[in-house]
Parts: C-alpha cells; structure tokens; sequence
C-alpha cells in the first residue's frame, strides 16, 4: 500500500467516524422535536421486531411533538406499547389514526447529564480517529522498513496524517460545541 492509498483510507475511516458520532448525538433527546430520536424503536411487525420507520411516517408536529402515521391503523397499539418500552422517557398518546408523542421540556439535571454524555462520545470519536492515525503511521513506518519509501517521506507523511488528524479533531468538536448548545437552550 502507498502513501496516497493509506492517506486516503485514514480520511475515509475518520470521515465515518464522525459521521458515526452525528448519527449517535442524533440520537440525542434535546429540548426540541427530531424525528430521528424513534430510529432505535422496534415494533412487533407479524412476528418480527422491525424499525418503526419501517412501518410508519414519523414527522415533527411541533417544537415539543412528534406523530407517527402508521401504514397499518392495526399498529397503533404495537407503537404505542414500542415507544413506551423504548427506555426514552416518552409516553405516548394513540389517537385513531396515529400516535402522538409529547416530549416534556428537560430539566436542568437531565441536560447536564446529556452534556456528560455528549462529551464522552466526542471523547470516543477523537480515540477512534487517533487510533485510525497511529494505524496508518503503522503502515508507513513499515513501508520504510521494507525501504519502499525513504525517512524524508515518511516524515512528511506523518505530518500530514497528523494535519489530517487535527483537521478530523476540530470537526469533532464542532459537532460536540452544537449538541451541547441545542441542549442547553431552553
């Protein structure tokens, strides 16, 4: 493997890295309605738990609601009983044609506990692109032991991986910076 090819597969797996951190902060109750917060739901759809975007439209009524339209009016119950056994803290309201999911407002106690969890994914972000660095530094380091390349490229690779690094680390933050303050807005 090159120097270009081992740059180029660092950016990638550090790209998913953060893209793996939105996704799990997205995840994330905040003071305002997200409809990604019912994609880790699973309802009981004939016998198979399926994810309830699967079985349903979920979209932000409000500020503070969420309605899930189901495909199936037989479903309402099985989503409403999902949502509750979800462990999100919500309890929803089944109407006729679909389920209303109040999100009562934070307290200043739960949003600082989600600031701490908040923090400590970020902080598995930066391990995660720190280790996908000291990987490919790995791999140049042995390139120049099998004398594919000379110490000047190395050294400058390394350099680069470091940039690379930083440039990964402060997107990270930027990511944390913008969670911790949705949260903390009331």
């Amino acid at each position: 493997m090159s120097i270009a090819e081992t740059k180029k597969d660092a950016e990638t797996r550090m790209k998913k890295s953060v893209e793996s951190l939105k996704t799990e902060l997205s995840r994330l109750r905040t003071g305002r309605a997200n409809a990604a917060l019912l994609d880790a739901v699973e309802v009981d759809y004939y016998g198979s738990p399926t994810p309830l975007s699967q079985v349903s439209s979920v979209s932000v009524a409000d500020a503070r609601s969420l309605v899930v339209t189901p495909w199936e009016k037989n479903l309402i119950p099985k989503i409403d009983k999902a949502i509750r056994d979800a462990g999100l803290g919500l309890n929803p309201v089944a109407g006729s044609d679909n389920v209303r999911v109040p999100l009562p407002p934070l307290s200043e106690e739960r949003r600082k506990e989600m600031a701490k969890i908040v923090r400590a994914e970020g902080e598995g972000a930066r391990v995660a692109i720190r280790n996908i660095r000291r990987d490919a530094i790995a791999q140049i380091k042995n390139l120049l032991k099998d004398k594919l390349i000379s110490e000047d490229e190395e050294r400058r690779a390394e350099e680069e991986f470091q940039k690379l690094t930083d440039r990964f680390i402060d997107e990270v933050e930027g990511v944390i910076e913008a969670k911790e303050s949705d949260l903390m807005e009331v």
